[in-house]
């Protein structure tokens, strides 16, 4: 579950450019991500968000936009199969939404006044939704523990952990529960129907007749409760939530956001915390729990939301089976709106910081403006969102750019605007200033918003943005999320509100008037700037200072817990010690097979017995090239990778490769300036990317390594893509000293906040690094090594002698890549397309050198004095959480061969297991084991622990527990199913064409891909317990413990365990 949810900008140009990350990506070993996390955290330590503003999301979403895929209706004519009234809803609205291609239906429910929008086309990957207005009186975070504990057991699956049985269980696209600051959302997505309807009958029943109302351990184990196991014993606070939030305060970036929505929202529900202050998450008692639950999980404040391609009576049936037990009832849920203030104000905070370098800075300074107190009409968002974009979309982007220019600070922070919430409001400011430079900031953004009033946007600037958002929209790439879920976000940010749920979904007309008035040379820029920022007296500046005095905030609840235990009699004493005892036995006593029998299922038969295949064709070119190419169905849009094999560059410069990869599209090139080569490529494209992919290569010494550079235009813009490929690779300039050194103080701030936030892939990326050679290269380009590497890096490019030397780095990482020799071409496209770009690519190819350059090194073998040493680690950070990883190679170490069967006994093993043991008593947000198939590394994490020595005696006692084991053979067939839905997970075609370029980097053949198919389907009790054989060298002297943590708790397990790890002060 993930919470305080950021969704999708209604604005649809602040969607846009969210979706469009400034990304440095790594790919790392295969690894599972928290519960409720992307995918795409476990491909990349560090990257920067396009508009994410630090509230806290897991999904990265895209823009909302016609289909790509053949997915919509194919007629704007009401289906013969839509009734106006049925199963107690009435039909009170139609809309034929050409830009999604959709039947769009508006039902009421007579009896309740539940709403359904019910939307109809041909996508396979069905969606659904149920959402509540959820709005806030304190911070205690009461809808964020609801949203995690209505899953927690239900009237109809009277268990334990339904949620966690259907992911074991179910061939979900997508199952999740979000917590907004004003509303809760429960989305399920699946392409089996069967599996469709089982998902939502679950979320139906959990959310009307949740088992947590009437259990109070419910309660205590997702909210918060003390324990105590003797008298003796410090009292502490334990819960799931409770955890969560501290991991959350602990973040920086975070704590921003909250202190500026807060304080441009002193008169609402939007200046509590809906997720949950640590610090008066204790003060919320059972009672208040059950009457939230009460008040708000009612049909008649509830939006409904089915989309897809299954049958739309039935979705009327299914929902009244449960809302015909209740009466219509008034439900005050209402959002207050902020009135506008006359009198800008400051705010001054603090946060629990590291003792840091001498002379280092990191205060964050921000501006902010709640932008209006009335509804603004469709055309209006848009032309904001286009202003955002156009301020802050790309580093090239004038206010972007300005911020960065001025080297008051490390970082932009990422903000703009945010219309999540009732009112929409934008936020720019800096991180890394010095606190005596804060008022230079706040003139700095206002003389420049002054600037873009009076002088506007270069025509250039508003064609590449125009370009890229209509792209973007007309891609409708969400990536790993529904494209159902993602417009049920967009619709419901109107909805929930008691506006025009429709509007949201429909922007072409909003779009061409716009476009209309921009091309008739007509400012509609200008005034937005004057009427919603700079005449706009509803600003907020935002100075949060470090402290490290504040000690994470430790302390304070030290103090706490000791005076809650002093003021305790003899009695309450001994009844929060057996409440604890209680509360232990419960949670480690599993459901009884009968019991989960409740919980519905599909078949093996229902399971799919061959692979998927992508079409692929490959064709050997002059000089080593290949071309691969995927006949798609993509709606005329070209994705193309170009692959760059890294073995020529020397292991010396491996560090300075991503930074090399940025500087290509960040410098400008010979014949343009920066500012002109990312408008060209806006205008001409949908966007290039250039990073690093590393990864082991089963059955070999050497990893692949190679820098991807990936492209999507249209197929008539194909040539101009291929253009700016050759320019920037051959002609970029290499020599913007200022330029650059801002791409080292901004990739060094984010490094830092992210190894706070995302310890968990920082640790497991340690660990592998000890062992993999590919995971050795990646944690040198994106982990820990990495950082200590930019942080030297920046004392350097302060003296010339320093910045003459990494000029020449950079220049010969150029000349050792850029061949053609080797080069790998992917294209994904219908075959038309295709067809017409083929001639391209090999004038494309033509223009490289044949082979490096003379003074490169050719191709090398990786040494292992790349790998890390092998031992534990305690890596300290300011935080109130722990991420504990602890690993070995299974290949190396227990002679383990991979066989299919272990996916299942992963999941099964993280969704038991260490979900029992670690989250459920232990109190983290989340944990899992992975197996990574290719490099041997099985690797266990914990997210948010509260728990360090605890969480490694749960890994260590994995392999008995796998032992001792027994399934039934209805438990063994869910556990194969539910692997199945990560197997076959859905995917857009640009995802499934660039999967297929990766399998053929790292020679997985679909005759192999078929064998472990047929290994996973015939998984068997012995599987099971063979793979308890192969772990038990984890818990043995081959395992390594790795752990993002505080130094104190760090020093507290020396204590115990003398020279158990090396202590190392990150922050």
């Amino acid at each position: 579950m993930s919470t305080l949810r950021r969704g999708l900008s209604s604005s649809v140009a602040v969607a846009a450019w969210r979706a469009k990350p400034v990304r440095i990506a790594i790919h790392m070993p295969r690894l599972a991500v928290p519960f409720g996390a992307s995918p795409s955290l476990a491909q990349a330590l560090y990257r920067v968000p396009g508009g994410l503003m630090g509230r806290q999301s897991f999904h990265v979403l895209g823009a909302a936009a016609p289909a790509v895929a053949p997915a919509a209706a194919s007629t704007a004519t009401l289906p013969d199969a839509i009734v106006t009234k049925a199963h107690g809803f009435t039909l009170h609205r139609t809309q034929f939404v050409k830009e999604y291609g959709s039947h769009v239906l508006l039902y009421k429910h007579d009896k309740t006044g539940a709403e359904l929008i019910s939307v109809l086309n041909n996508d396979e990957n069905k969606t659904f939704g149920a959402v509540f207005r959820t709005p806030v009186d304190d911070s205690t975070g009461i809808p964020h523990i609801l949203e995690h504990s209505v899953l927690c057991g239900s009237r109809k699956y009277p268990i334990k952990k339904p949620f966690v049985e259907l992911m074991k269980s179910s061939m979900n696209t997508f199952l999740n529960a979000t917590t907004y600051p004003d509303r809760t959302c429960y989305p399920v997505a699946s392409t089996n129907t069967q599996d469709f309807y089982n998902l939502v009958d679950v979320y139906l029943d959990a959310v009307f007749h949740p088992r947590c109302v009437s259990d109070r351990r419910v309660f205590e184990q997702e909210g918060w409760h003390f324990e105590l196991d003797n008298k003796e014993e410090l009292l502490n606070y334990k819960g799931v939530v409770f955890n969560e939030m501290k991991g959350v305060y602990s973040s920086p970036d975070k704590r921003h956001h909250r202190i500026v929505q807060q304080a441009l929202f002193p008169d609402n529900t939007y200046r509590h915390d809906s997720g949950g202050d640590p610090e008066v998450i204790p003060d919320l008692t059972f009672e208040q729990f059950q009457q939230f639950h009460a008040k708000y999980y009612h049909p008649s404040n509830a939006r409904f939301w089915f989309y897809g391609d299954d049958d739309p009576v039935k979705r009327l049936a299914l929902l009244d089976s449960y809302l015909e037990e209740f009466e219509r009832r008034d439900v005050n849920s209402s959002v207050e709106t902020q009135k506008l203030m006359h009198t800008p104000r400051s705010v001054t905070e603090y946060y629990a910081a590291g003792d840091g370098e001498e002379g280092e800075q990191k205060a964050y300074v921000s501006v902010s403006w709640v932008l209006s107190d009335t509804v603004l009409d469709v055309e209006t968002e848009l032309g904001l969102g286009f202003l955002n974009y156009l301020m802050l979309g790309t580093p090239a982007a004038p206010l972007r750019k300005a911020l960065n220019d001025s080297r008051l600070g490390a970082a932009v922070i990422v903000g703009g605007v945010d219309d999540d919430l009732k009112q929409p409001f934008i936020t720019l400011g800096l991180k890394g200033v010095d606190p005596a430079d804060s008022d230079k900031v706040e003139v700095l953004i206002t003389s420049k918003l002054e600037e873009l009033a009076a002088s506007g946007f270069s025509a250039s600037a508003i064609e590449a943005a125009v370009n890229t958002i209509e792209f973007l929209l007309r891609e409708n790439n969400t990536k790993s999320e529904p494209r159902g879920l993602s417009l049920m976000h967009r619709a419901v940010r109107s909805w929930i509100y008691d506006r025009d749920p429709f509007t949201q979904m429909q922007w072409e007309d909003a779009l061409s008037s716009f476009k209309s008035k921009l091309a008739s040379g007509q400012d509609v820029l200008g005034p937005l700037i004057r009427s919603f920022l700079l005449n706009n007296h509803h600003r907020v500046t935002v100075r949060l200072l470090p402290d490290p005095k504040l000690a994470a905030n430790t302390a304070k609840e030290k103090v706490q817990l000791e005076v809650a235990k002093g003021a305790m009699t003899d009695e309450q004493l001994n009844a929060v010690i057996e409440n604890t005892s209680a509360l232990k036995e419960l949670q480690e006593t599993p459901d009884t097979p009968e019991a989960l029998a409740c919980i519905p299922a599909l078949q093996l038969s229902d399971i799919p017995q061959s692979i998927t295949k992508v079409p692929t064709s490959s064709k050997a070119l002059t000089d080593g090239a290949t071309l691969l190419s995927h006949d798609l169905f993509t709606n005329d849009v070209l994705y193309l990778e170009a692959a760059f094999d890294l073995r020529p560059v020397p292991d010396r410069l491996l560090p300075m490769v991503p930074l090399f990869c940025r500087s290509l599209t960040q410098m400008g090139t010979a014949s343009e300036s920066f500012v002109e080569l990312t408008e060209r490529i806006g205008r001409k494209t949908g966007g290039i990317s250039i990073y690093p992919f590393t990864s082991a290569v089963r059955g070999k010494e050497q990893p692949v390594a190679y820098i991807m550079v990936r492209g999507k235009a249209m197929g008539s813009k194909s040539a101009d893509m291929l253009d700016l490929m050759h320019d920037i690779l051959l002609t970029a300039r290499l020599d913007d000293r200022q330029r650059f050194t801002q791409m080292v103080a901004e990739t060094k701030a984010f490094m830092e906040s992210g190894i706070i936030s995302s310890g968990n892939l920082f640790a497991a990326a340690r660990l592998a690094a000890q062992r993999d050679l590919g995971a050795a290269l990646a944690e040198t380009m994106a982990g820990l090594s990495y950082l200590e590497f930019i942080r030297s890096l920046a004392k350097k490019v302060e003296n010339d002698d320093g910045w003459q030397e990494v000029k020449s780095d950079l220049k010969a990482i150029r000349l050792a890549l850029l061949q053609r020799n080797g080069v790998i071409i992917n294209m994904t496209a219908d075959a038309a397309t295709l067809s017409t770009v083929d001639h391209r690519v090999s004038d494309f190819l033509a223009a490289l050198p044949a082979a490096s350059a003379p003074t490169a090194n050719a191709p090398q073998s990786w040494s292992n004095a790349l790998l890390l040493p092998r031992t534990n680690e305690a890596l300290c950070v300011p935080t109130q959480v722990n991420y504990v990883a602890k690993a070995a190679n299974l290949f190396q170490d227990a002679g383990y061969e991979l066989n299919g069967s272990a996916y299942v006994v992963e999941k099964y093993l993280s969704s038991t297991w260490l979900w029992d043991r670690v989250r459920i008593v232990g109190g983290a947000y989340s944990t899992f084991c992975s197996l990574d198939s290719h490099s041997g590394m099985f690797t266990y994490v914990s997210y948010r622990d509260p728990n360090l020595l605890d969480t490694l005696e749960a890994y260590d006692d994995s392999a008995n527990y796998l032992r001792s084991l027994e399934l039934s053979k209805d438990e063994l067939t869910k556990a194969i199913i539910g692997t199945m839905g990560s197997i076959d997970a859905y995917q857009l075609p640009d995802d499934k064409g660039y999967s297929a370029l990766t399998q053929h980097l790292l020679g997985v053949t679909d005759e192999e891909r078929q064998l472990q198919r047929d290994q996973i389907l015939g998984t068997s009790i012995k599987d099971f317990k063979a793979f308890a054989d192969a772990i038990e060298y984890v818990r043995g002297a081959a395992g390594r413990v790795v752990a993002v943590t505080s130094l104190d708790k760090a020093k507290s397990v020396l204590d115990k365990k003398p020279d158990f790890w090396k202590v190392n002060k990150v922050l």
